[in-house]
C-alpha cells in the first residue's frame, strides 16, 4: 500500500456534534430543511447553500456538480442554470434528480432526491433581476458545458456581450437560462454519531401524505 493509500486508510474522524431523535423533528420537510438551514449560516458554514446536484442522461451514465440552492418551500428546491447544459438536457431527459447539502463542520448532511419541473418565467425574472450584472452578462456569453478552444475564447465572448448590453441599463434574461426545482419525494437528515451509529431520519412521500422512517445508519 503506497504511503498516500495508508495516510487514507487511518484517516478518522469523531462525529460527536450532536444527535437527531424524532422528538425534535419538524413536522415538515421544507421545516426541518430550514432549521437546519438557518443553522448552518449562524455557524458560518462556507456556502451553506451549495448542493451536489447528481442527474443522469437517458443512458443512465451519471453526473453530479455543486450547484447553489436559490430557495425551497413546501414544493422543493429551486437552483437556476443555463437550460443548453448537459445538467439540464439530463433533467428534461429523466426528469428526476438528487441533491446532497454537505455540512461537513457540523457532521451534517441533507439528501434529497425526486422529480424535476422548469420553474415559472416570472420566478426565473425576479431572480435574475437580483443578480449581479457580470454574472447576467456571463450567462450570456457562456455556451455552458460545450468544449471552447480556450480561456481566450471565453473572454472575447464577455467581450462581445459587454458591447451588446453597453447601453442596456437592465441586461434581460437569455432565452437558454432559467431555473429547476427538484420535487422531492424523499429528504434524509443524516447526523453524525460516534462508533457509526448515525441519525438518519427520512421523511418520505407515500401518495399524498409523508411519513417519517429512521434508516439504520
Amino acid at each position: 500500500m503506497s504511503e498516500a493509500n495508508a495516510t487514507l486508510s487511518s484517516m478518522r474522524v469523531s462525529y460527536d456534534e450532536g444527535s437527531l431523535d424524532e422528538a425534535v423533528l419538524a413536522e415538515s420537510w421544507h421545516e426541518q430543511l430550514r432549521g437546519w438551514f438557518d443553522a448552518a449560516v449562524q455557524a458560518e458554514v462556507n456556502e451553506p447553500n451549495a448542493m451536489v446536484l447528481a442527474t443522469a442522461d437517458a443512458e443512465g451514465m451519471p453526473s453530479s456538480r455543486t450547484v447553489l440552492c436559490k430557495g425551497f418551500d413546501e414544493r422543493g428546491l429551486v437552483f437556476f442554470t443555463n437550460y443548453t447544459s448537459a445538467k439540464s438536457h439530463d433533467l428534461a431527459s429523466t426528469r428526476v434528480a438528487a441533491a446532497t447539502f454537505p455540512w461537513l463542520t457540523m457532521q451534517r448532511q441533507v439528501n434529497v432526491r425526486g422529480t424535476v419541473e422548469k420553474v415559472r418565467t416570472d420566478e426565473t425574472t425576479r431572480y435574475w433581476s437580483g443578480r449581479p450584472r457580470g454574472s447576467q452578462l456571463g450567462a450570456w456569453a457562456s455556451p455552458q458545458s460545450r468544449v471552447v478552444p480556450d480561456r481566450a475564447a471565453l473572454e472575447s465572448s464577455l467581450s462581445g456581450i459587454e458591447r451588446r448590453f453597453s447601453d442596456a441599463e437592465q441586461v434581460p434574461v437569455p432565452p437558454h437560462w432559467g431555473g429547476w426545482r427538484i420535487l422531492p419525494d424523499f429528504v434524509e437528515f443524516w447526523q453524525g454519531r460516534p462508533d457509526r451509529l448515525h441519525d438518519r431520519l427520512c421523511f418520505r412521500r407515500e401518495n399524498d401524505t409523508w411519513v417519517v422512517e429512521r434508516l439504520a445508519p
